[in-house]
């Protein structure tokens, strides 16, 4: 049927056979398909011209064309001419299932109608020979970002500050510091202009009762969703973060740029509770295949097991709290990807309190370092968007949220944090150097892990957020990266770098499951061993900060496709040195000191009491971590034992490789 009115925009109603789902508006046998659910009767679709966005008319819903609460129209319209909006009554309704919308509003603007109306995006973006890289987590070092955040700040030296082309800009220095996979706090459509925040109880209203902070918020004051965590458009990409018109299109470009590098895009998306479990399944497929993303991190409050179950998402990659794998795999059949990831805060806590010195806490830390649960991988971090950041984690023993105008009770007060002797920015060098050090023993602590490392960006480099352990609507410096801090820091970052390269080079730091504690090879090493003051003979009694692991090369191969080495991690977080025992070597090998994070006075003595079984004792500095490699035994005279430092007779040591730090 021709409508009698004349437009600008040609249109024909089509009859077709009611088709309730997708909803939306989808282009389809030669039409757009519109899909509405709604229990009034008066409602319909508004036209809108797409390049001045005036309004052209409103199309009323029939009830022949209603199936349940949902009503469905066949219109021929030239997709690249128009944009939408339904309505009820007097109304207009925006459309959440809508792929991108007319105009691009400026970040933290307050919305107008305009901003919401939809348009059809386009699918024709040229995806080459795109291909996913499928990772393994073995393989895999993440890193999470905020797309505003990462490279808003003056000192970024990107020409598209803010967006997804500023994130394609920064590439290159992703790999150099051996990321594979970049976790995204929320890029799908929200709103993140300044919303009230209105206390409700007579005891919230007397808390905050004459406060007035740097922001001069009041009782009533109203903040901005810098994160996004909230329920949003979830089929359209945010527009603000493009630096062009199509968000679309700069996202997909930015998703092939990261294949081209074999490296993975994995997206956060927020659901709320109550959520129809089968319009999650539908919003996860189409970011798949639209915008060829590698993965989610799941959260909210979702239906993760069924999730999981589905086909169509069996080589994407899925993360969330927990997954039962006993229920989704046979036991006895192993399954071809390892799609999904468990994700939460066990890690953090546990290594968190062993780094600072607390006490009981080694057999909790053997668990977290080398566990991977069962036919899946794990996600392990000590720093994330939210709480305080690594550099934070070690300035502060308290959170500082004022910024955030709620009197500091927002955010977690369980950080396990210290501050190395002094609140916040210090000038003094003894403090400094111990910062530094307790951050090195983190990075030590992240890739010495067996499962997959995640840090949040700016950890590399040092970045602080000034103690707020919270910065939800910090939209300024305290959550823009300061890349000032890359060269201040250089130090640091090098280490970081260094470390992500030793993981890399030995596959027996990153298996692909869970090593075992046993010798399955028969060749008279287990794959992992613990060792205290005496070899084989780990001291984990609540008192003790000090332990030696041994990892046996034999179970795993470079990528030269050779053994690799022999491995010993040496950790104490006490105050004071310790002594670690080292297990005997294979025939015509020693002990070299490859890693620390500082150096012990006395490094490696022969146990005075059994030469000739050659175990080695090695004092281990302070809040200190090192790392020492099987290699060839140097020639040295028979019977000859030299001091290396302290004129004791002890067996010469091995001059120390550029690693050394």
């Amino acid at each position: 049927m021709i409508i009698a009115r004349t437009w600008s925009v040609t249109m024909t109603e089509k009859k077709h056979a009611i088709k309730p789902y997708p909803l939306g508006a989808h282009v389809e046998d030669g039409a757009i398909r519109f899909a509405y659910a709604s229990g009034k009767k008066d409602c319909g679709i508004i036209l809108y011209d797409r390049k001045s966005g005036k309004k052209l008319h409103r199309i009323p819903f029939s009830q022949d064309e209603r199936m349940g609460n949902v009503y469905c129209k066949y219109l021929e319209l030239d997709p690249e001419k128009i944009g939408y909006q339904f309505y009820e009554a007097d109304a207009p309704v925006q459309d959440l299932h809508a792929q991108g919308f007319f105009r691009k509003p400026a970040y933290g603007k307050v919305r107008k109608n305009a901003d919401r109306i939809a348009i059809f995006p386009g699918e024709d973006f040229d995806w080459g020979q795109d291909v996913r890289p499928m990772l393994s987590y073995a393989e895999s070092v993440c890193y999470c970002l905020h797309v505003r955040g990462f490279t808003m700040h003056a000192s970024a030296g990107v020409k598209h500050r803010g967006t997804f082309a500023g994130v394609v800009e920064k590439l290159d220095y992703l790999q150099e510091i051996g990321v594979t996979t970049v976790e995204f706090q929320p890029v799908y459509e929200f709103d993140e202009t300044p919303e009230e925040i209105t206390p409700k109880t007579s005891g919230e209203l007397a808390a905050v009762a004459g406060e007035k902070d740097k922001g001069d918020r009041q009782p009533g004051y109203r903040v901005l969703n810098y994160w996004g965590y909230r329920e949003g458009f979830y089929y359209a990409p945010k527009a603000a973060y493009a630096a062009g018109e199509s968000p679309s299109e700069e996202l997909r470009s930015m998703v092939k740029e990261f294949h081209k590098r074999k490296m993975e895009v994995i997206l956060q998306f927020y659901f709320p509770k109550g959520m129809d479990a089968a319009e999650i399944g539908n919003i996860l497929r189409f970011w798949v295949l639209s915008y060829h993303v590698d993965g989610f991190h799941l959260m909210g409050e979702v239906p993760a097991q069924a999730l999981a179950k589905d086909p169509a998402l069996s080589t994407t990659k899925l993360w969330y709290y927990a997954f039962d794998t006993s229920e989704l795999y046979d036991p006895a059949v192993k399954p071809e990807y390892r799609n999904m990831a468990e994700y939460r805060d066990d890690y953090l806590y546990t290594m968190r309190r062993y780094l600072k010195g607390d006490d009981n806490m080694l057999s909790g830390v053997l668990y977290e370092m080398r566990h991977i649960p069962a036919n899946m991988g794990r996600i392990h971090y000590l720093s994330n968007y939210y709480g305080l950041t690594l550099m934070d984690m070690v300035s502060y023993d308290h959170k500082h949220n004022e910024a955030n105008g709620e009197g500091n009770r927002d955010g977690n007060d369980y950080n396990c944090s210290w501050n190395c002797g002094e609140e916040g920015p210090s000038r003094r060098r003894k403090v400094l150097a111990l910062r530094k050090k307790q951050l090195q023993n983190a990075f030590c602590m992240l890739l010495l892990t067996q499962s997959t490392p995640l840090i949040f960006m700016g950890d590399e480099f040092g970045n602080s957020q000034q103690g707020n352990n919270n910065p939800y609507c910090q939209d300024n410096k305290t959550t823009w990266l300061n890349w000032q801090d890359r060269e201040k820091n250089a130090e640091l970052l090098a280490f970081w770098k260094q470390m992500t390269a030793f993981r890399k080079a030995h596959p027996i730091l990153h298996p692909q499951e869970e090593l075992r504690i046993l010798d399955t090879l028969s060749c008279g090493y287990p794959d992992l061993s613990y060792h205290g003051q005496n070899a084989w003979k780990p001291q984990t009694e609540s008192y003790n900060r000090h332990v030696g692991m041994m990892y046996c090369g034999k179970y795993a191969v470079t990528p030269q496709g050779t053994e690799d080495a022999f491995l010993y991690v040496a950790m104490n977080m006490h105050w004071e040195p310790q002594k670690l025992a080292f297990p005997k070597l294979p025939k015509g090998m020693e002990w070299k000191l490859v890693l620390a994070t500082e150096m012990a006075e006395e490094t490696l003595t022969v146990q005075e009491k059994e030469e000739q079984s050659r175990e080695q004792t090695g004092t281990i500095a302070p809040r200190s971590i090192a790392v020492y490699e099987g290699v060839a035994a140097m020639p040295q005279e028979k019977g000859k034992r030299v001091s290396t430092r302290s004129g004791k007779r002890e067996r010469t040591l091995p001059e120390k490789d550029d690693r050394t730090k």
